[in-house]
C-alpha cells in the first residue's frame, strides 16, 4: 500500500515530407510509473515503457534499421529509475531520470540522464546537475545508441518577478567522447530567457550560444506564444500554441519534440510550429501540431510534418 501506480498512454499518427520524400508513422506508447514511499522525505520512482509500431516508413538508415518497420520496439524496458527527496533544504534526484534543459519543450536537452540533480529555492531557484546522457534512444530499437558524450554538468538560475514574469539563465557543459565522435569537440551552451504571462496568454523566448568550434551554427533562439492550454482533469479545456525556431546544431544536444525530423548534418533548423490541444473527456487530451522547418546548411533541407495524438492518463 506504499506504492502508487500511474500511467500515460499515447497513440499518435503523423505524416509529412522531408526533401520531397513522404513518410508516415503510427504507434502506441505505453508508460507505467511506480512511485514507492521510502520514508517521509524520499521516494523511489521507476518507469517502464513499451512501443507498438503499426506503421513506419521513416528512413532510419542512419540508425542501421530497415525503413519499413512494424512491431514492438525493444519490448518493455525500464526507462527511468531514480530516488527523489529532500536533503537539507534542497530537492535531490539521483539515478536514471528525466532531464530538461532550455525550457519550452527542452530545446537543448530533453531525455533520460544518468546522474544527480539538485534544486533549491522558491521564488528564486538555483539548480545544478552532473552525470551522463543516457545511451537509450527508442529509434535505435534493437540496441542502445551512444550519442558520444562522456559526461555533462550544468547550473541554472530562475527568478519570479511577481506572478507574471519569470527570468532564467543557465550554462550546460557536455564533454565529448572522441572514441565515438572523433571529429566533434566539447560543447558548452549558455542560455538566457524570459516568460511573460498576460491572463490566458503567455510569451516565452530563449537565446542560446554554444562554444563548439565544429558546429555549423553555434547559436539559436526560439519564441513561444501560447493561449490557455488543455487541462487533463477539465473536459472542454483547450489551448493554442505558435512557436518560431532558429536553432543551430551547436545548441541542440537532444531536442524534446515529437517531430520525426532529425536535423542530422543539416546544421540545425529554422521554421515554425503551430498546434492545438483539447480535453475530450477527463484524462483524455487530443492534440494536433504542424511543423514547417528548413535546415541551416546551404542545402536548405525542408521538412513538413503533421502530428496528431490522443493522450490518456490514469
Amino acid at each position: 500500500d506504499n506504492v502508487k501506480i500511474t500511467g500515460a498512454i499515447r497513440y499518435n499518427w503523423d505524416n509529412g515530407k522531408v526533401n520531397g520524400e513522404r513518410f508516415n508513422n503510427s504507434q502506441l506508447r505505453s508508460r507505467l510509473t511506480f512511485t514507492g514511499k521510502v520514508n517521509d522525505n524520499w521516494d523511489y520512482v521507476g518507469l517502464i515503457e513499451n512501443r507498438q509500431v503499426f506503421q513506419d516508413n521513416i528512413d532510419m538508415s542512419g540508425y542501421g534499421e530497415d525503413p519499413n518497420h512494424t512491431g514492438e520496439d525493444g519490448k518493455t524496458q525500464f526507462q527511468r529509475a531514480f530516488l527523489r527527496g529532500r536533503l537539507g533544504g534542497a530537492n535531490v534526484r539521483a539515478g536514471r531520470l528525466p532531464l530538461e534543459l532550455g525550457h519550452s519543450e527542452g530545446d537543448i536537452y530533453n531525455t533520460r540522464f544518468d546522474g544527480v540533480t539538485v534544486a533549491y529555492g522558491d521564488k528564486v531557484r538555483l539548480g545544478g546537475y552532473y552525470g551522463k546522457p543516457s545511451k537509450y534512444d527508442w529509434r535505435a530499437r534493437a540496441d542502445k545508441m551512444d550519442n558520444g558524450w562522456k559526461d555533462a554538468w550544468g547550473v541554472n538560475l530562475e527568478a519570479d518577478l511577481g506572478k507574471n514574469v519569470t527570468l532564467w539563465a543557465g550554462y550546460d557543459k557536455f564533454k565529448n567522447n572522441k572514441d565515438v565522435k572523433p571529429t566533434r569537440d566539447d560543447n558548452g551552451i549558455f542560455n538566457v530567457g524570459a516568460k511573460f504571462i498576460m491572463k490566458d496568454v503567455s510569451l516565452a523566448a530563449t537565446y542560446m550560444k554554444s562554444s563548439s568550434d565544429t558546429a555549423v551554427k553555434d547559436n539559436g533562439f526560439y519564441v513561444d506564444l501560447a493561449y490557455k492550454g488543455a487541462v487533463a482533469s477539465k473536459p472542454g479545456s483547450w489551448g493554442l500554441q505558435a512557436k518560431y525556431y532558429y536553432e543551430g546544431d551547436g545548441v541542440i544536444i537532444s531536442h524534446g519534440w515529437d517531430n520525426n525530423y532529425d536535423p542530422g548534418d543539416d546544421g540545425g533548423w529554422k521554421g515554425y510550429k503551430i498546434g492545438a490541444n483539447y480535453t475530450v473527456a477527463k484524462n483524455m487530451v487530443a492534440e494536433i501540431i504542424y511543423w514547417d522547418l528548413k535546415g541551416m546548411k546551404d542545402t536548405n533541407k525542408k521538412s513538413k510534418t503533421l502530428w496528431t495524438a490522443l493522450n490518456i492518463s490514469f
